[in-house]
């Protein structure tokens, strides 16, 4: 903890948030890493960046991503604005995945992860993104990544 404040009684951890920030980490190589093995996804196939990164472009703005979101999941509206996504490698070996928004589905960025895989991977095209936001079905996009390759290293408040 960096900074504490007292805040109003009418103040929600989970409703006051004006972003968050999560990143989703990838191991890629032949071998898994043992040290890394909760903290982040080892992967071992062949990744083309260049499509993925097409592909976060689409995703930013405002849309609703009921299609990144896990099935079954109660919440009002699937709609939510992604302020920025990149991804950056760090080192030889790891890839992170950074999502930024205004806020998230069940397992949203997880499925964001899968889907640019999917795209990294050759499976999809980037321009799929299109189809899979305006399909509005879980079957549409990519295949849900595992947890232990997600953290949440971002909140800020109104």
């Amino acid at each position: 903890v960096t900074e504490a404040q007292e805040v109003g009684r009418d103040f929600s951890a989970l409703h006051s948030a004006k972003s968050k920030t999560y990143i989703y980490k990838l191991h890629h190589s032949k071998i898994p890493d043992p040290f890394l093995r909760r903290y982040s996804w080892h992967y071992e196939y062949a990744l083309q960046l260049a499509p993925m990164r097409e592909a976060l472009g689409y995703i930013v703005g405002e849309h609703d991503f009921k299609s990144f979101c896990q099935t079954g999941a109660q919440v009002e509206s699937t709609v939510r604005t992604i302020y920025s996504v990149e991804v950056e490698e760090q080192g030889e070996n790891d890839l992170v995945i950074r999502v930024c928004g205004n806020g998230f589905l069940y397992n949203m960025v997880r499925i964001i992860a899968g889907t640019l895989l999917d795209i990294g991977q050759g499976k999809r095209d980037p321009m799929d993104i299109f189809t899979i936001l305006e399909a509005k079905d879980r079957s549409a996009a990519g295949p849900t990544a595992p947890a232990h390759g997600l953290t949440l290293v971002k909140y800020e408040f109104l």
